[in-house]
């Protein structure tokens, strides 16, 4: 045994010291898979790590700056809140887009932005709310796909600020926080910029092809207007696809192909369905969707020849390439219009000698080729024309906007693109203090605009000159000057409460319209000052931003009071609709107060020849109308003379006003909650009828 000893353990086997080890060097860490959570907090690899963060931060930010004061514009537009509730309780309303469950009338519009907002009632039950949180969605989707589309072939920054410029465009946060078609119609068209985009780049029919089926959605939305951007949709992916030629054209006429199917096979079933299966549409003076998609909503809306129009001449505001920066229009949309246009010349120029497939070029053109087609089809049309109906421009100027800024700022150092961003800044600052001097509102905000402005358009032109810490002062001093104006514009809208068929973003502006009424009432667009009135059937209810005013119950709805609601509830489900009324802000008053069907005689505007006289005279000897509603306060504001009592027509059919007398001659008048009524289950009984009117009136 020698020295070294063995030591023994429990078992006294024994047990040998431990060798001593050499430590192994470690090798490379396997990599580790990020998780979903982290894969969306970074985004794409290649992106600067600052980029995902602030696209989340401006969905979120804009999520909750429409969400703010939502329910305040209450139904929003009467109109289509009616037709909203009538699909979710009738899947055949539902898909005709009928103004009641009853299936009496539509809308004079193709239903598919009511499908949205019905499936959010039959989710989450009727309320404000739920009818315009789909808007909002659609208004947040809006601003991704815009910042996508940018980001994609100019940049984060470029996509940030194309986005920014989106969001906070007022009739853009007008309307994706209101319940008109525009908000789907808007998306949808940004959509097909988006396919547009990436069929270019792929020389992909199949893309191409996607994007006729948004656009196919877009015809279904609000019919012809969404074909103001297919000439630059089309042009650009013939010209610039990456691919041949023949297969370009291939690829093109597949896409108008889809485009047709994707909308004509709900216009089929509607035409081809026999008119007594299915409710008359509304808008039309034949009960042809064809005939009001190519008339009263089509051709109608350019030359101005609108049958059963209200209005007209110069009652929708004078025409003119000038028009998108009148008084009333340019607070809604025209902020950053001279900027755009400019950063759209200059983009073009230094694309020039790009390759024929250059994906920047092809942007210009997709971009800046709705934004020229648009306006100008805007500015010249002679027909119905609202304020609103320009936030179709707006995904087009924040895109132009977005790549023009960073194509020149990538060419800071050359004389071209410093002098680019300066001029850019200067019209944005120069043409919001225009603007901003229309109104009294914050009148300090125009000086700082103006001031910052101009300071920040200086030191762009010296940008290469500066110390690298001052760079970003100077860039943050452009986009809050170019910003600041219509970021203000868009506080005050969510501020306020906006309903009726008529609204309009921000404060009051001098010389602008308002007071409801094309052309007419006290002056400025905003909202004017609340208070009750007395509504369609007398009942007292809040205006509205440009609700009422002096056309009755044509551009808004009123709340029926509780006698009201209670006599047209009882029985209910003996009555195939517990009313009838003159037009449909009339109608969607009583329905949305009753959650009951209530047929709108003559359609919008009391003019379509539905029901004919002769027709509701059979309703009513079948037992299917239970009350009229009295008062005429629709159609004597502005039938033009056509027909007194109750209602009258206006320029179309005037059916309404032969409905009106027959009821009155021979039915009992009713006095329900201050309102007046006729109650068609009790005809007239001469003894005890007054000699001067032939009608007994009861008060209930």
């Amino acid at each position: 045994m020698d020295t070294m000893t063995l030591h023994r353990d429990a078992t006294s086997q024994p047990v040998l010291p431990a060798r001593p080890t050499t430590p192994v060097p470690a090798g490379p860490a396997a990599p580790t898979t990020p998780s979903r959570i982290e894969r969306l907090w970074r985004g794409p690899a290649g992106d600067p790590a600052w980029a995902r963060p602030a696209l989340l931060g401006l969905l979120l930010a804009t999520a909750l700056f429409y969400l703010y004061n939502l329910t305040a514009n209450g139904y929003a537009n009467s109109f289509y809140s009616a037709a909203v509730q009538a699909g979710s309780d009738s899947w055949k309303a539902f898909f005709f887009g009928s103004s009641d469950a009853g299936n009496s009338i539509t809308v004079d519009k193709p239903p598919a932005s009511l499908w949205v907002m019905a499936l959010s009632v039959r989710v989450l039950g009727l309320s404000s709310f739920s009818i315009l949180l789909p808007e909002v969605l659609m208004g947040v989707a809006a601003v991704g796909v815009v910042h996508a589309t940018v980001k994609r072939h100019f940049g984060a920054a470029a996509g940030l600020i194309g986005g920014a410029v989106m969001a906070l465009t007022p009739v853009a946060v007008l309307m994706f926080r209101f319940n008109n078609p525009d908000a789907l119609l808007v998306l949808l068209m940004a959509l097909g910029a988006w396919a547009t985009m990436k069929s270019i780049e792929q020389g992909s029919a199949k893309w191409f092809a996607i994007v006729g089926v948004f656009i196919g959605l877009g015809f279904l939305t609000k019919a012809l207007q969404v074909l103001l951007v297919v000439p630059a949709f089309g042009l650009a992916y013939v010209l610039f696809a990456d691919t041949t030629l023949r297969r370009r054209i291939t690829g093109a006429l597949i896409g108008a192909a889809v485009m047709v199917l994707s909308a004509a096979w709900w216009v089929a079933i509607v035409e081809l369905v026999p008119a007594s299966m299915r409710p008359y549409i509304g808008g039309s003076q034949d009960n042809s969707f064809l005939s009001v998609t190519f008339g009263y909503n089509g051709l109608g809306r350019i030359s101005g020849n609108e049958t059963g129009s209200v209005g007209g001449g110069n009652g929708w505001g004078t025409t003119g390439l000038g028009r998108m920066f009148s008084s009333s229009i340019g607070g809604q949309i025209s902020w950053l219009i001279p900027s755009a246009l400019l950063l759209l010349a200059v983009g073009l120029y230094l694309r020039g000698r790009a390759p024929r497939t250059d994906a920047r070029r092809a942007a210009y053109v997709v971009w800046g080729g709705w934004l020229l087609v648009t306006m100008v089809t805007f500015s010249l049309m002679a027909g119905i024309f609202h304020e609103y109906y320009t936030v179709a421009l707006a995904p087009a100027i924040a895109a132009l906007v977005g790549m023009g800024a960073a194509e020149a700022w990538e060419r800071r150092h050359s004389p071209v693109g410093s002098i680019t961003l300066a001029a850019a800044t200067a019209a944005a600052a120069t043409w919001s203090f225009i603007l901003l001097s229309r109104t009294d509102w914050q009148g300090w905000l125009r000086i700082v605009v103006l001031a910052l402005g101009l300071a920040s358009a200086l030191l762009l032109l010296a940008i290469t000159q500066l110390h690298r810490r001052f760079v970003p002062v100077v860039i943050a001093g452009a986009l809050v000057a170019a910003l600041a104006g219509p970021a203000a514009y868009s506080v005050q809208t969510v501020g306020t409460a906006h309903t009726g068929s008529i609204v309009t973003a921000g404060p009051a502006v001098a010389g602008g319209r308002g007071g409801g009424m094309p052309g007419g009432g006290p002056g400025g667009t905003g909202a004017p000052p609340q208070g009750t009135f007395a509504g369609p059937q007398g009942a007292t209810g809040t205006q509205g931003t440009r609700g009422a005013g002096g056309m009755g119950g044509l551009l808004d709805a009123s709340t029926p009071n509780t006698e009201v609601v209670s006599a047209l509830s009882a029985d209910a489900s003996s009555y195939r609709w517990v009313a009838a009324a003159i037009g449909s802000q009339n109608a969607a008053g009583l329905q949305l107060g009753t959650g009951l069907p209530v047929m709108a005689i003559g359609g919008f505007n009391g003019s379509d020849p539905s029901p004919t006289l002769a027709q509701f005279q059979q309703y009513v000897a079948d037992g299917d109308i239970h009350f009229f509603a009295g008062g005429g306060s629709v159609n004597s504001a502005a039938s033009g003379g056509a027909g007194g009592g109750p209602g009258g027509g206006m320029g179309g059919s005037g059916t309404g006003s032969e409905i009106s007398e027959w009821v009155a001659a021979n039915f009992t008048q009713v006095t329900i909650g201050g309102s007046t009524f006729y109650d068609l289950t009790q005809p007239l009984t001469w003894s005890g009828a007054s000699t001067a009117t032939g009608t007994t009136t009861q008060t209930t």
